[in-house]
């Protein structure tokens, strides 16, 4: 990357960091926790004057019956429900114009996101265009294509890392030309979130791993990042403690209902965290491969982020060194602290399992494609400690892969 275009970033990012701080309308959801909480929303949904909601979730959480029991609920108290339950893993424009049919034909007044990030990031941009019906989900790729109200807005997370239940964005796939493309606008942070760590202890162990180390990737690129905040900085730094301490605990033992409840705690925080300060190549690069391959978003972080971190290299030591201090990881000085939190961090995924590299998808002919779609996802919004351009791109492409 030239010296004229880094520069352009810079500015960039700087004017937005401004904007950010001071024009963006921010709220932080309204939490219902503890377990068994999930039982408390449909009352809570029926005192806010709502009659009729839209549930989004899979078929995967409708057969395994975490969504029967809150459903059972509504029938109690007579709140009226709809559900769309073919939310797939990453979700289409083809789920948010079927579940958008099901809102309008039901009368609905509010939406339920029941699910890991498949179904928040459905349900957020069904609820996006209930109120822009005029406009294509394609017309909303980017940042502030929406700015308007959605209905009440109710996120229930099952999984604990994609921090939906916190953000502004969401990341929608075009089936048609594989392109996964990030949606950011502050109007789709959900009204209310409810951490239920029951609803995550039959979590099987390959996704307790790798939506952890989403979160942790979530907070890490936040706090490294040149946009974070003193506000920032200190939900990433809470993200950050609560994993390493109980991420490996909630991996061994699905039952530790604490553990649970710090991990929902944990990706909450650090949804917080990257939903003002931003992520970086790690997701740009997750969500290339995501989009083309179907690679799963959190096991395609927990792969790329210590690639990236070696590349980074000294431009973030000190951040990193201060995210050791807080993980309790030890080192003689400041590059050595920040060394071994990478190498903590390899450690841990090969400690739950996670693969080194992306094996077996990275096709030479798509490589052009993949450094193309993450450039332009970074590019220059992303505030990211060191740059890459189309060389360094191609050559992390080719180092994930193996």
């Amino acid at each position: 990357m030239n010296g004229l275009t880094k520069f352009y970033c810079r500015a960039y990012q700087n004017v937005f960091k401004v904007v950010s701080a001071t024009v963006m309308p921010w709220r932080v959801p309204e939490l219902i926790t503890g377990a068994g909480s999930i039982k408390k929303l449909p009352e809570f949904i029926m005192n806010k004057g709502i009659k009729s909601v839209l549930v989004v979730t899979d078929g995967m959480l409708m057969k395994l019956g975490l969504v029967p029991p809150m459903l059972e609920e509504m029938d109690k108290i007579g709140l009226k429900y709809a559900v769309y339950s073919d939310v797939v893993p990453n979700p289409t424009i083809d789920n948010i114009e079927d579940a958008l049919k099901i809102y309008k034909d039901n009368a609905c007044e509010a939406i339920v996101a029941f699910g890991g990030g498949s179904p928040m990031d459905c349900a957020k941009i069904v609820a996006a265009r209930a109120v822009c019906p005029n406009k294509p989900v394609s017309k909303m790729k980017g940042l502030l294509k929406i700015l308007r109200k959605i209905p009440p807005f109710f996120a229930v997370p099952t999984t604990s890392g994609t921090g939906s239940e916190a953000t502004l964005a969401a990341v929608i796939t075009d089936p048609k030309t594989h392109d996964k493309y990030p949606i950011n606008d502050p109007s789709i942070i959900p009204n209310y979130a409810v951490l239920d760590p029951e609803l995550t202890i039959s979590l099987p162990k390959h996704i307790t791993s790798t939506t952890g180390m989403d979160a942790l990737t979530h907070a890490v690129e936040a706090y490294i990042g040149l946009s974070n905040t003193a506000f920032t900085k200190a939900e990433a730094e809470i993200a950050v403690d609560l994993i390493f301490k109980y991420l490996k605990r909630a991996y061994d033992d699905g039952q530790d209902i604490e553990a649970r409840q710090k991990m929902q705690e944990a990706a909450y925080h650090a949804g917080v965290a990257f939903t003002r300060a931003y992520v970086g190549y790690v997701h740009a690069i997750a969500h290339s491969i995501g989009g083309k391959y179907g690679v799963p978003h959190g096991l395609a972080n927990a792969i790329i982020l210590p690639h990236v971190l070696d590349y980074f290299g000294d431009s973030c030591h000190e951040a990193l060194a201060r995210l050791a201090d807080i993980a309790g990881i030890e080192g003689a000085n400041v590059t050595e602290k920040a060394l071994n939190f990478v190498q903590a961090i390899k450690d841990m995924n090969e400690y739950m399992n996670i693969p080194k590299y992306v094996e077996g998808k990275i096709q030479d002919e798509d490589i052009p494609w993949l450094v193309n779609h993450a450039l332009k996802e970074a590019n220059p919004l992303y505030p990211v400690p060191k740059f890459m351009g189309k060389e360094e791109m191609e050559a992390m492409y080719a180092q994930i892969r193996g």
